[in-house]
Order: C-alpha cells, then structure tokens, then sequence
C-alpha cells in the first residue's frame, strides 16, 4: 500500500482516460449538469440523489463547501467529446484509517453503460489506492437503486451489509442504504477487471 499523500486529500486532480476525465469541480460546470441532469428525468427518480435542473447550482455550491471543508474531492465528469455529462465524488474521508468513499455518482442516460462510468471508477480507484493510500475504498447505495446495486457488484466490489434506516432519499422518505468495499489486497484484481472491461468498450 502506497504512504498517504496529505495534499491528495486536500485537493482534487485532475484525472483523463479514453473515455472520460474527471475534473475539479466548479461553479462553471453548473451549466452542463443542468442540461445532464434534464436529460431523461433523472431528478425524478425518487431513490436517487440527482439534483433537478433548477438545483443544479446549489448542488455544486454544498460540494464545493464540502470540498473547502475537507469532507469531500468533487469532480465533474466530461466525455471524450468534452461535454460535461454527469459529477462525481470522493466523501467520508478519513486519512487516518486511511479510507473513503466513492459516490454522489450520476450521469447524463446517453452515456451510462458505456465506458465512461467504468473508466471514472477505474481512476477514482486507482487515485485513492495507488496515490492517496486507502486501506480501502466503500459504496453505498439505496436499497431500492437496483441498477446502482448491479453495477457496483460489477466493479468487482463486496457487499458488506445494509444499514436500516440510515439516512434519508431525497424526498424524505427513510433510506436503507447497500454498503460495498474494496479493500487494498483486492485492488489488484479489481483494476485488472475494470481494464478488462475497459478494452470491451474500447
């Protein structure tokens, strides 16, 4: 395992692959998650965190003070064209187990299932093991967020548990929440997988 970083922790880098990069957060992506956001409805899914296009510039605001206040690394996500198509982020950091989590994660339809989402989490993973040293990395998803479920199985996570009650889904409604990891002796594996299925979108 890599000695942590301390300005890994401090401040988001910027990431690019094939498919996708991934870039510090700003309020000059407000714009382009906007139209990301609109596009398919996403904000109506009730168990997901998609903020509704009129939300947009909050959104980026509370994960800009999360970031000022070292709880959170926010990255836009841009397609290989270069149109801003979703956000991501690194949150619950803790540089002293060290560990984190990755989430906050949404893209535009047109680009889910493509290799664009393997690809973020390909380089959030190996930013957070290889640079910032995680003893492990974890996901969590709403109970009712099938398809967010399926496709962290399919990064080669375990599913730890489920915590009853433990936070709240947009609506207000209570929120079972499905926690994964990764942990350091298993990365190896996970990064040959997700560039085995990089090549598949390749």
């Amino acid at each position: 395992m890599a000695a942590p970083s301390p300005q890994a922790w401090r401040h988001a880098p910027v990431l690019a692959g094939r498919h996708a990069v991934l870039e510090p957060l700003h309020a000059g992506h407000v714009d382009g998650l906007r139209v990301a956001a609109e596009e398919g409805g996403l904000h109506r899914l009730w168990y997901a965190s998609v903020p509704a296009p009129e939300q947009v510039e909050a959104y980026v605001a509370a994960a800009v003070a999360a970031q000022e206040a070292g709880q959170a690394l926010a990255f836009a996500v841009r397609d290989a064209a270069g149109e801003v198509v979703g956000t991501t982020r690194l949150y619950g950091l803790d540089p002293q187990v060290p560990r984190l989590g990755i989430g906050y994660t949404w893209y535009a339809p047109r680009v889910q299932r493509t290799g664009v989402n393997t690809e973020c989490k390909l380089m959030l993973l190996q930013h957070a093991f290889e640079v910032m040293g995680c003893a492990a990395v974890f996901f969590e998803t709403s109970w009712f967020n099938h398809r967010s479920r399926q496709a962290i199985e399919r990064l080669g996570a375990k599913q730890e548990g489920v915590l009853r009650n433990h936070k709240r889904h947009a609506d207000g409604t209570l929120r079972d929440s499905v926690v994964f990891s990764i942990i350091d002796t298993e990365w190896p594996g996970v990064r040959s997988h997700l560039r085995f299925r990089l090549d598949s979108h390749a």
